[in-house]
């Protein structure tokens, strides 16, 4: 071989060399982006948890998350836009607020158009799986697997739909056992066996529990037996909390208002969820055929206080069976990780879709802006980052979930997300410069489900709350050519409550138990929240032009 061909061969070896060298760091830094898991319960509020500092927290109900979160950071303020399962999944799922994204209550849909986080982690090379609870109606198209609950599913031996032959919903599996523990078994055989490891992974584990009516694996039947469960003051008395639209007129509402612990609500109480007595149990009532001579203040007496601690007791012991559960099988998956080195490039997310009332104020459920049904539980664990063991009070909201997991995982937010990344307050412990210090919050979902909860919105800081409870459905039932569904079940839709403010000084009144609202002291304050509330509605496209009705309430009452 000639020497001029010599060197050209040498030249195309080494120039194949270097390409061959730069492929290998591409697909190195390809496998070096962080594998994300976003666990998600449903309906694991903050008071369930001994990070949150809770009257729970002596019982020691989450230590495998607890240790989990001291290893990350944990948020002190981060709130739902709406205390209820499909508007919050459907906010997570887009990043986008109800109005945006189109779903504002239970009866709301996210078609595959709209399923932004999955498309934009595939973007980004992510293989994307979802497993567990999905509750958005449409197929969750978007991820290139999936295997999840029909509906809320069942606890026990439950279904799941997946992707096959047939058209959507037809394709389903049968599974034995509990449904913490099956959902788990489904993420660590596809984390196993069927995930191109080549790539890296987002996967949305997602639980059915501890969602009402509490069902727990039967391996938990003993646990807490026999431990006195702290129950909260304002459960027997909820001193100045609430309004006339929430208590009614020398509290003639309350009968009907906010489903209850106790018998104070005698359309839909906790015993009436429990199994404890098959007489009441299900055994629900209808608002309308309450009498007007039953309208009238709870006599909250010795014989009614020992009933209520005792459905307390039963209401608590099943929920926190359930978070057990959860707890358990998290371990499972961190064991898993630990034990395939995946640790080390994981980032795992925890959070609850809302909170729950644990009978604060003689409430069950979510729905309402209190901070109990308000406020998620939610915690990052990122092991690139030196921000183990830290917290912060900087306020987030679930529209920013999907925006900060495309920014860790490398992309960009798109335009079309409301929701603003907090990356920078997780790499850096501090919230940048013109980070949100309010967020809005707004229930739709007037006095349905025999929960009864007037619709309201409202804005939410660190120091203060205001709320406005407009006392409407969404659809003007008054039109007689309006239309809405009046096979929901256990709606009360037609029926109008009285409209007011309700305001607390969370510094001075975190359980919220002195509204303050008409107060003169805080006149000022009062109004700046109103001005900041009526941008807020409007920045957010969150504002009643679509809902006359609605308005109309609202100007009348603006300045009450």
């Amino acid at each position: 071989m000639k020497f001029a061909q010599i060197r050209n061969a040498c030249i195309t070896l080494s120039f194949l060399g270097i390409v061959a060298s730069c492929k290998k760091q591409s697909e190195s830094a390809e496998v070096k982006r962080p594998n994300v898991i976003f666990i998600m319960s449903d309906d694991h509020t903050t008071q369930g948890f001994g990070i949150y500092g809770s009257r729970l927290a002596e019982l020691n109900p989450t230590p495998v998350l607890d240790e989990l979160a001291g290893k990350g950071m944990i948020f002190d303020n981060c709130f739902v836009n709406n205390s209820i399962c499909v508007p919050s999944r459907a906010a997570i799922i887009t990043g986008q607020r109800a109005q945006t994204n189109g779903v504002i209550d239970l009866e709301g849909s996210i078609n595959a158009e709209k399923q932004f986080l999955p498309k934009e982690m595939k973007e980004l090379g992510y293989q994307t799986a979802i497993v567990g609870k999905w509750h958005l109606h449409h197929e969750p198209a978007e991820f290139d697997y999936y295997q999840v609950l029909p509906g809320q599913g069942t606890y026990f031996d439950p279904v799941f739909r997946v992707r096959g032959d047939e058209a959507w919903p037809d394709n389903t599996v049968e599974t034995k056992g509990h449904s913490s523990d099956v959902i788990t078994d489904i993420s660590l055989d596809w984390l196993e066996h069927k995930r191109d490891k080549s790539k890296p992974f987002f996967l949305m584990h997602h639980f059915k529990a501890p969602h009402d009516d509490f069902e727990n694996a039967p391996r938990y039947d003993n646990y807490l037996e026999d431990i006195f469960i702290p129950e909260p003051e304002s459960l027997y008395d909820n001193k100045n909390n609430g309004s006339i639209a929430t208590r009614g007129s020398k509290d003639s509402l309350v009968r009907i208002i906010g489903s209850s612990v106790s018998h104070r609500n005698i359309v839909r109480n906790q015993a009436m969820n429990l199994y404890m007595d098959s007489t009441v149990y299900k055994n629900y009532r209808t608002a309308g055929e309450v009498r007007p001579e039953e309208l009238k203040p709870f006599d909250h007496n010795e014989t009614e206080q020992k009933h209520t601690s005792i459905v307390y007791q039963e209401y608590l012991k099943r929920y926190l069976r359930c978070v057990k559960g959860v707890d358990d099988n998290v371990k499972r998956l961190l064991d898993y990780l630990k034990e395939e080195g995946l640790m080390e490039n994981t980032i795992i997310v925890y959070t609850g879709d809302q909170g729950f009332m644990l009978g604060e104020h003689d409430y069950i459920d979510k729905r309402w802006m209190y901070d109990e049904a308000m406020r998620m539980p939610f915690f990052v664990f990122d092991p690139t980052s030196d921000q183990g063991g830290s917290r912060t009070d900087a306020i987030i909201n679930n529209t920013d979930f999907a925006p900060t997991l495309l920014e860790l995982a490398g992309g960009e937010v798109p335009g079309y997300m409301q929701g603003k990344s907090f990356k920078e307050i997780l790499k850096t412990r501090m919230e940048p410069e013109g980070w949100q210090q309010a967020t809005y919050y707004r229930y739709w979902m007037h006095m349905a489900h025999r929960h009864a909860n007037p619709a309201h919105f409202g804005i939410r800081t660190k120091r203060y709350k205001l709320i406005f409870f407009y006392g409407k459905y969404w659809v003007d039932t008054d039109d007689p050519n309006a239309a809405w569904n009046k096979n929901s079940w256990g709606n009360d839709f037609t029926r109008h409550t009285p409209v007011a403010w309700e305001f607390y000084d969370l510094e001075k009144d975190p359980k919220e138990l002195n509204n303050l609202y008409g107060n003169p002291e805080y006149a000022e304050t009062i109004a700046d929240l109103k001005r900041q509330l009526k941008q807020l509605r409007a920045d957010l496209n969150e504002t009643d032009a679509n809902y006359p009705h609605i308005q109309n309430v609202i100007d009348t009452h603006w300045e009450d």
